[in-house]
């Protein structure tokens, strides 16, 4: 009896141990698989910036620095230099950003803090919608609609008004820098918007009613309950904004006028890194012209990620010290 209950002990120990083997086993397989996949990650963008940087090596070779402080763009003569598109693009995404964050966020605080359930249901729905919409169409929107709108109403009343500051300087084209701002600022507000609603209603709801008990208004909860909470999730959203519009191709494309040329008036034409690749690339005629295309192409890419990178160090900066911020 002592010998058989022994030998049950021993089956289920050895059964147990089967079990911890095969769970350590199992741990060990999903471990090795996502930092594959989290590697294959870092690869493929390995393989992007070393294949765009051998693509770009004549221009970088023949232009060096002059290639970025340059403003000259002749593809008969093969004279090639980008800072009239860096400028384009840096200037349009930030003041599209400037223009969208207090509207994007100011429409997320009305619907999860002020309108009704059901109002605010529907209103996330249609922003949402919005984002869905392809680029494409807000640029067909831009150069039927907008432009026209711009070159007969508002563009002349700047000038007539305020032509006697450099933003606001030039005769009215419609297709310019700021319909170009105009135009990425809506693509990019359904986006800051959704993102900063779902920061807004992780804020738990103690906080709100901390605030409250206090004596606080709606306003102030707000200010101190709300926003102090969400301010590292916003500023995400933010930053996925202007990714966004920094990267934009075809709705840029079609408003800004696509003119090389650096102009501090808003009312100017003007040209973005995106919108000169998807307009030159197919039709660039010798290989000096790809190559300058392509090395546009890398200085939009290095840009981009040292937005990113500076954005993780403005975000880590805000919430230092925030333990209960979302992230």
């Amino acid at each position: 009896m002592q010998q058989n209950e022994l030998t049950a002990t021993e089956e289920s120990q050895f059964t147990n141990s089967c079990a911890k083997r095969r769970g350590a086993d199992g741990d060990r397989i999903f471990r090795w698989l996502t930092f594959l996949f989290a590697a294959a990650v870092l690869l493929i963008l390995g393989l992007m910036i070393f294949e765009m940087t051998k693509e770009s090596l004549p221009s970088i070779t023949k232009f060096g620095g002059r290639f970025i402080s340059g403003s000259n763009w002749d593809a008969v003569q093969e004279d090639f230099a980008s800072l009239p598109f860096l400028y384009g693009s840096i200037v349009s995404s930030i003041l599209a950003i400037l223009l969208a964050t207090p509207l994007s966020v100011a429409t997320a605080l009305f619907i999860t803090e002020v309108a009704p359930n059901r109002i605010g249901t529907v209103a996330a729905s249609l922003i949402e919608l919005l984002a869905a919409i392809p680029s494409v169409i807000y640029g067909l929107w831009g150069i039927l609609v907008m432009a026209p709108w711009l070159q007969r109403t508002i563009q002349p009343w700047l000038a007539d008004h305020f032509g006697f500051l450099p933003f606001f300087s030039g005769a009215p084209y419609g297709v310019s820098m700021m319909a170009g701002v105009l135009i990425l600022a809506i693509m990019i507000i359904p986006i800051i918007t959704a993102i900063s609603r779902e920061v807004l209603l992780a804020v738990p709801q103690s906080q709100r009613e901390a605030a409250v008990a206090l004596g606080a208004t709606k306003w102030e909860m707000i200010r101190i309950a709300v926003l102090p909470y969400g301010r590292s999730g916003i500023l995400g959203g933010v930053i996925l904004g202007l990714g966004r519009a920094i990267g934009e191709t075809m709705a840029v494309t079609m408003v800004i006028g696509n003119t090389p040329q650096i102009s501090l008036s808003l009312l100017s034409p003007a040209y973005t890194m995106p919108s000169v690749i998807a307009n030159e690339f197919a039709e660039a005629t010798n290989a000096l012209h790809s190559s300058a295309l392509m090395e546009i192409g890398l200085i939009l890419l290095v840009v981009t990620l040292i937005i990113n990178v500076f954005a993780r160090l403005l975000i880590w900066k805000v919430t230092k010290g925030h333990k209960g911020g979302v992230a």
